[in-house]
């Protein structure tokens, strides 16, 4: 007899947890995305895995569409019930998959949101020298926009992972995958001083190795990072939807727009799939149509 689908929903989320070595945020979002689809096939007579049909699951579907939910999250819905139906499979809760004829949902690509240069400027010069916390600020700020790491990578970090002398850091990034980033002479100079004039002052006992110390001395949070950003945005005059991911994308845009090649922007991002870093190329179309008005004979 088959267990209640909340039990092969956890047992599933468990394996993430412990076997997968996915990041916590992405186990997190694939349970989220599967209570979400538990309740539904609750509420419809679906309570154990092998009632479960893709007429069902497309169903489903409509429904988070009509419900207005992003493309994205109607998206990433059916990837997590996709990989749950394979672990099934794998673990002979169910006897076929058929995960390969579930149509996914036609998605426009959207490009993600980009500052100018000055604007990214005017967002690093927001901290004030006269607060108590801007040579942390600074260095935040600086590391997220020369290093386009993710806003948990930076608050990861471990004073043992940057080198200042050479101008590099060593990140964990999804999947625990390491990978070293280039550090320009800007963000090192703002590391440093931090490193050496306020870090020392915020540590304390239980402070350990942490790079990005808060008031308290214990390590900041991926959450304190993305209030400091929203924080120095709003002071700055920046677009309200502006993040702490924002900064990577103009990272992986203006590196591109100068010239960088995608291979090399790819491994700084720590993308698997070039198909992911592809999107920032399409992103600068209004310089590229600028070039066509100003060289083309005929504009």
């Amino acid at each position: 007899m088959s267990l209640p689908l909340g039990q092969d929903v956890k047992s599933f989320v468990d394996y993430l947890t412990v076997e997968a070595g996915l990041s916590e945020n992405t186990v997190l979002a694939y349970g989220r995305d599967l209570r979400d689809y538990q309740m539904h096939c609750k509420a419809v007579g679906v309570g154990r895995l092998r009632q479960i049909s893709p007429t069902q699951i497309q169903k489903y579907l409509r429904t988070l569409s009509q419900q207005q939910r992003s493309e994205g999250s109607v998206k990433r819905a059916l990837v997590a019930i996709r990989m749950f139906l394979r672990f099934a499979k794998l673990t002979g809760l169910i006897d076929d998959d058929f995960t390969a004829v579930l149509e996914s949902p036609k998605l426009w690509q959207r490009l993600p949101n980009v500052c100018s240069k000055r604007q990214v400027v005017d967002l690093l010069d927001a901290p004030s020298p006269d607060e108590p916390f801007y040579l942390r600020d600074k260095a935040v700020l600086e590391l997220l926009y020369a290093t386009g790491i993710r806003a948990g990578e930076v608050a990861g970090l471990q004073t043992s992972d940057l080198n200042l002398d050479i101008g590099y850091l060593r990140c964990l990034g999804k999947g625990n995958k390491e990978r070293v980033v280039p550090i320009g002479k800007v963000a090192v100079a703002a590391v440093l001083e931090y490193v050496e004039q306020l870090r020392p002052k915020l540590a304390k006992s239980f402070s350990g190795n942490s790079l990005l110390l808060s008031r308290t001395g214990r390590p900041m949070s991926r959450i304190e990072i993305w209030r400091l950003v929203k924080k120095y945005a709003s002071r700055a005059g920046m677009p309200r939807n502006l993040t702490a991911h924002t900064l990577r994308h103009c990272f992986a845009t203006h590196l591109l727009a100068g010239g960088a090649d995608l291979r090399s922007v790819q491994e700084m991002l720590g993308h698997v799939d070039i198909a992911t870093t592809q999107i920032y190329t399409h992103v600068d179309q209004e310089r590229l149509r600028e070039i066509h008005r100003k060289y083309h004979p005929r504009p």
